[in-house]
């Protein structure tokens, strides 16, 4: 049994035998850098579970800019709100690193489902996550200052795909420093502004402070969190 895809919210609070059917019914896909898993306004007809890899979730304005949604991991779930409120996708799906996915209809959704309320709550509470993180997105853009959002988005993106950096001991520490993380994201600088709803000069201006300050370390499509405590002040 796959641990990525057994921790998805789908499949959390079931017993191994519930699960084990349910992905024994799931589709592999497998996606190479820039491919697109659906776009915006396709039929939806799917649900995803992140295996391996990296997706980002963008939609286009009518006059052709970009504005980045979300970036998921393994684990996640992306295309679930078609299964319940079919219609067209909200959003485009682009593999931002080489992509991993098992997919899920919803005839053997609706199918295995039945008779098990539990799985419905597990569900409910993985869209509310979803839609407070928009809220707070919504929020933030009111709110809060670029450097600021830009200091959130780092320690998001460390606590979703970072891990102890090169050298670091187990918890996290090294030379003398702790809780250095090394975050791959794989997105570009647009993409991160996008992110955060703000102009790329805006965001490399902030990237470059922090850079100053000693905070981060910037790598190719990805960064090196140092002090991840004055970050997160700066986040708030």
């Amino acid at each position: 049994m796959d641990p990525v895809v057994r921790d998805a919210p789908l499949l959390r609070g079931v017993g191994d035998a519930a699960a084990e059917a349910l992905m024994a019914s799931m589709t592999p896909v497998d996606l190479a850098r820039g491919d697109v898993l659906f776009s915006e306004g396709d039929a939806g007809d799917r649900l995803y579970v992140v295996v391996a890899g990296t997706v980002k979730l963008g939609r286009r304005a009518p006059d052709g800019r970009e504005n980045l949604l979300a970036v998921l991991g393994p684990s996640e779930m992306l295309g679930e709100l078609s299964l319940f409120d079919p219609g067209p996708r909200t959003a485009t799906a682009t593999a931002v690193t080489r992509v991993a996915l098992a997919g899920l209809g919803p005839d053997d959704l609706e199918r295995w489902l039945d008779g098990r309320p539990e799985v419905a709550r597990h569900l409910l509470r993985a869209l509310a996550r979803r839609l407070r993180r928009t809220n707070d997105s919504v929020t933030d853009l009111v709110f809060t200052d670029v450097p600021g959002r830009v200091a959130k988005m780092l320690l998001d993106l460390a606590d979703r795909f970072g891990h102890p950096a090169a050298g670091a001991s187990p918890d996290g520490s090294a030379a003398g420093d702790d809780g250095v993380r090394q975050v791959p994201h794989g997105l570009t600088q647009e993409e991160l502004a996008q992110l955060v709803g703000a102009s790329r000069e805006t965001v490399n201006k902030a990237l470059a402070d922090f850079t100053a300050r000693g905070w981060i370390r910037l790598e190719s499509r990805g960064v090196v969190l140092l002090d991840a405590e004055r970050l997160a002040r700066r986040a708030r």
